[in-house]
């Protein structure tokens, strides 16, 4: 079972992955006995090849059909050994997703993010708070959250919704982090939550790739509860920041907790970046079933897009905690 929600929904990474697979490009299902984009139905030879036991079209017709000597339907030792040399078809000829594809669009995907991270931060420096800049910034944060929506119910994956998403979330991004960096003055602290973010992946990663890390469904059930429960909070503490139930900056994540007078938001923002480490791992474990199964290769854009939001709330959640810490100080 995925945890992201753009893996939950997507056919390709869930219990309907099977049907995803037999799915033409266009979106279309197999019919039952017809087989999947780029394969040869059962029992039928591929395009230019000829049935089992019968001659190629522009091959000299021999008397009575074989070679002489020769009982009907027994390849020759010269078709023996081209049907042996003759190359496998891969993942790309068959159009299955594959984990390098995964990656290029993902890597995409975070690029595009990256240039509009750049674009209000780069605002920000050079001009200061200005309409246009919070236009930006949270004119991003709106069209993002609403973008996100449409790919997370969306079934088929649209390369340009995605990417659009990531589009605006880079410009809030830029324009939050550069709040942080310029104007609470918390210099460096982009660089930091970059860096945890980063390794956040790596290590989480490696323990993903060395079967040191894996899911469950005990695990999965507290991963649920835990994510409700954090949600509902950050839905109240949202409210009362913006109905001036606290001026606090954070709200009460910048409130001590009775734990040695730890704020909230360090200790919930440790808490979901163990959610968000889990969620990866989740997103590993939905990426790893497509490839198996043999999705169709536009479902890439899914995952990319399923890991982009993963790791936007990482960065989110370590940024915040990293601002908490320094401001308490």
């Amino acid at each position: 079972m995925a945890g992201n929600p753009a893996f939950r929904n997507s056919p390709a990474f869930t219990e309907n992955s099977q049907r995803a697979a037999q799915a033409t490009p266009g979106g279309q299902q197999a019919p039952y006995g017809q087989a999947p984009y780029g394969q040869a139905p059962h029992g039928q030879a591929p395009y230019g090849q000829a049935p089992y036991g019968q001659q190629q079209y522009g091959q000299p017709q021999q008397y009575g059909g074989t070679p002489y000597g020769q009982q009907p339907g027994v390849p020759t030792p010269e078709q023996l050994n081209q049907q042996f040399n003759a190359p496998a078809a891969g993942p790309v000829e068959t159009e299955r997703l594959t984990y390098d594809g995964v990656i290029m669009k993902t890597v995409l995907t975070l690029g595009v993010t990256a240039v509009g991270f750049v674009i209000t931060l780069a605002m920000l420096w050079l001009g200061g708070t200005s309409m246009p800049f919070f236009v930006l910034t949270y004119g991003g944060a709106l069209v993002g959250f609403v973008l996100a929506l449409v790919n997370i119910f969306k079934k088929e994956p649209s390369p340009a919704l995605i990417l659009s998403y990531a589009a605006a979330q880079g410009l809030f991004l830029g324009g939050f982090s550069g709040m942080l960096e310029f104007g609470m003055q918390l210099d460096g602290i982009i660089f930091q939550a970059l860096l945890a973010t980063a390794c956040v992946i790596g290590v989480t990663l490696a323990g993903y790739v060395f079967r040191v890390f894996r899911t469950s469904p005990k695990l999965n059930k507290i991963f649920f509860i835990a994510i409700i429960g954090y949600g509902l909070f950050s839905l109240v503490n949202f409210g009362m920041m913006l109905f001036g139930a606290t001026d606090l900056a954070f709200g009460m994540r910048s409130a001590p907790s009775p734990l040695f007078g730890i704020p909230w938001g360090v200790l919930l923002g440790g808490l979901a970046v163990l959610l968000g480490a889990y969620s990866l791992v989740m997103d590993f474990e939905g990426i790893e079933m497509g490839v198996k199964r043999g999705v169709h290769k536009k479902y890439g854009w899914s995952a990319a897009f399923g890991l982009v939001l993963t790791i936007i709330w990482l960065y989110v959640e370590i940024l915040r905690i990293i601002a908490i810490l320094r401001g308490n100080n």
